[in-house]
């Protein structure tokens, strides 16, 4: 396998963003909604952005939610204050060989370039999909990175933590590779899902894709 390029997906994957997620839901969410909320009632609404949660869970106040979300995650985000171990020395690694790097999430735009900036992470990825209020768009995104990279579906890898990451990276036919170093990550709901590659460490993952990538010619 020689990948052109590696699309990488945010939370749980480059850093442990998921616990600063959830604590900014329930900082913004509760007071508006007069009550709290259990993590369970917040990761069920997970799919959209963060903008089509907080309208799930409080349609009349949405705009006021999503406003109070994104000065909470930015003030909180010290609890989060760098990417997983090894990620960012993969990704230079990466850039320094010539590797297309991308990224598609189901953040919304704003958080996302909230928490690139804070691992100033920005510089490494040359297309940048994030996620729609209306619900899970991850195919789509994808697609998009390989129209804009130029490349085939085989010739890119998708990075992610999640079983959805799994079934849409198949629908679009490109390889996966599961991040299992997150303590948020489920192996167990993973490998029923049959991806193509699983990781266990970050370590492990960066000698094996770096081995399995081009080179810039």
């Amino acid at each position: 396998m020689n990948f052109k390029a590696i699309i990488f997906d945010l939370d749980g994957t480059i850093a442990d963003t998921l616990p600063l997620c959830i604590a900014s839901f329930k900082k913004s969410i509760e007071p508006l909604l007069n009550k709290s909320l259990s993590n369970e009632e917040i990761i069920a609404t997970f799919g959209p952005s963060e903008e089509g949660t907080i309208r799930a869970l409080i349609p009349q106040q949405e705009a006021q939610g999503v406003k109070d979300y994104l000065l909470h995650y930015e003030a909180m985000h010290h609890t989060c204050p760098a990417m997983f171990p090894g990620i960012n020395e993969l990704l230079q690694t990466l850039a320094d060989k010539g590797v297309q790097l991308a990224m598609v999430t189901g953040k919304g735009i704003h958080s996302t370039k909230l928490s690139l900036k804070q691992f100033d992470a920005t510089r490494y990825f040359e297309v940048l999909e994030t996620g729609s209020p209306d619900g899970p768009d991850k195919v789509n995104g994808i697609k998009r990175v390989l129209q804009r990279l130029n490349i085939q579906p085989g010739e890119a890898l998708y990075v992610g933590d999640a079983p959805s990451d799994i079934t849409s990276c198949k629908e679009v036919g490109v390889p996966i590779a599961e991040a299992a170093w997150a303590h948020t990550t489920n192996a167990a709901e993973l490998i029923p899902l049959k991806p193509d590659f699983i990781f266990y460490s970050v370590d492990d993952f960066k000698d094996w894709v770096i081995e399995n990538t081009d080179s810039k010619s």
